[in-house]
């Protein structure tokens, strides 16, 4: 049996996979099983956020798996605790962290220290979460019910209580109560379509949620690590959460999620744990990730890359008005939105064919994600392979 034939007989069908086999990648380039060359606009969907196939990380992965992979956390872990201070001192927020395995479980966590902060007095039992409509928390059965798009809880019910929507950032205040142990917002929906949020508006929340001394949790899992051009898009709003989340580009491929929280006393041993989540193999990963990072955005390379990648998509956008709407997103989190469902779907299908791997969000939204440390040649090769792609949608 070929790969494609073992998937289907093997594997759960619950993605909607192209196909290609991808078997090898360097930076921004991937090559398939027949040897065909792609430019990558997608990093793994944010994940693989210092390019693939990273020399440093997997020299420094390779070095870790050559003394100890795994202990637990009974013990203490030098890359864990190292990779928590990097993470604190470039956030510039006086935090800790808690590691998980993904996004999702980070989220998680996010939830149940909110929701112990609030019942801390012993008086009310706070423990409703409010998010937004078209929002995107996770799939486990916590965070799909946070998740604000009803199309996503069906089948999986019953939910976990507590859980209410906004429409939007002035929808929330409305929705506050005795009750409310937080809110959970991300300031750049990704799935739901790569759209920011508007800065004075989460401004203002953030104010009032700290007056009402209500948690402010922030959903960094795809803005996280420098997507933005900062490393939380919570500095370049500037607002102080009283929670992030963040997983996908922190750990450059390895799967990693990190809760930070300035509520530094509420959650005590026993009330929260991971197997897996910190060990020495995924915290090693995040030390040189968050080294690489920071080592690109304070020589300037982030902050020229972001500017050559969007100029090259505002050419290609003023180029296709027919097909596109609008261009929305920042930094490195960019997407063009698309008439409709079908051409998008022919966008991507065309994009693949001519060589270059793009991405679908949510109100026909086509998503970049490239990785952050892309080339100027890369990007421009990947450009010039839209354009051929864009002579098959619209011919």
């Amino acid at each position: 049996m070929n790969i494609q034939e073992l998937d289907k007989k093997y594997v759960l069908p619950t993605y909607a996979r192209a196909d290609v086999e991808f078997v090898s990648g360097d930076n921004a380039r991937l090559t398939d099983a027949n040897g065909k060359k792609y430019i990558d606009f997608t990093s793994g969907i944010a994940v693989v956020s210092v390019g693939h196939a990273n020399k440093r990380v997997n020299d420094a992965i390779c070095k870790q798996l050559s003394n100890i992979t795994h202990i637990s956390n009974l013990y203490h872990i030098g890359p864990q605790a190292k990779a928590a201070q990097k993470i604190v001192e470039t956030s510039g927020y006086d935090m800790q962290c808690f590691f998980a395995n993904s996004g999702a479980e980070a989220n998680e966590g996010a939830i149940k220290i909110a929701r112990k902060h609030g019942e801390r007095d012993g008086t009310i039992k706070r423990y409703k979460i409010i998010t937004l409509q078209h929002s995107f928390h996770g799939r486990t059965i916590t965070t799909v019910k946070a998740t604000g798009q009803e199309a996503m809880h069906n089948y999986f019910g019953p939910f976990p209580d507590g859980f209410v929507y906004a429409n939007d950032i002035d929808s929330i205040e409305a929705l506050l109560d005795d009750h409310t142990a937080g809110v959970m917002i991300e300031l750049i929906q990704g799935e739901g379509g790569v759209q920011p949020q508007d800065k004075a508006k989460v401004q203002a929340l953030a104010k009032l949620l700290k007056d009402k001394e209500i948690p402010l949790i922030v959903d960094e899992v795809q803005t996280g690590a420098y997507r933005t051009g900062e490393f939380t898009a919570s500095q370049l709003y500037g607002i102080e959460p009283e929670i992030i989340t963040l997983a996908k580009g922190i750990g450059g491929g390895v799967p990693v999620g990190v809760v930070m929280t300035s509520l530094k006393g509420v959650l005590g041993a026993g009330d929260h744990g991971s197997t897996f989540g910190g060990n020495f193999l995924s915290t090693t990963a995040i030390c040189e990730v968050v080294d690489i990072l920071n080592e690109t955005k304070q020589s300037g390379a982030l902050d020229a890359t972001i500017a050559y990648f969007n100029e090259g998509l505002e050419k290609f956008y003023e180029g296709h008005k027919t097909t596109f709407t609008d261009k929305v997103g920042l930094g490195l989190m960019c997407g063009l939105r698309v008439k409709d469902a079908e051409t998008l779907s022919k966008v991507l299908n065309a994009a693949r064919e001519s060589g270059v791997m793009v991405l679908k969000a949510g109100r026909n939204t086509l998503r970049f994600l490239p990785a952050l440390t892309i080339t100027n040649s890369e990007i421009d090769e990947g450009f010039i392979a839209l354009e051929n792609a864009m002579k098959i949608v619209e011919q």
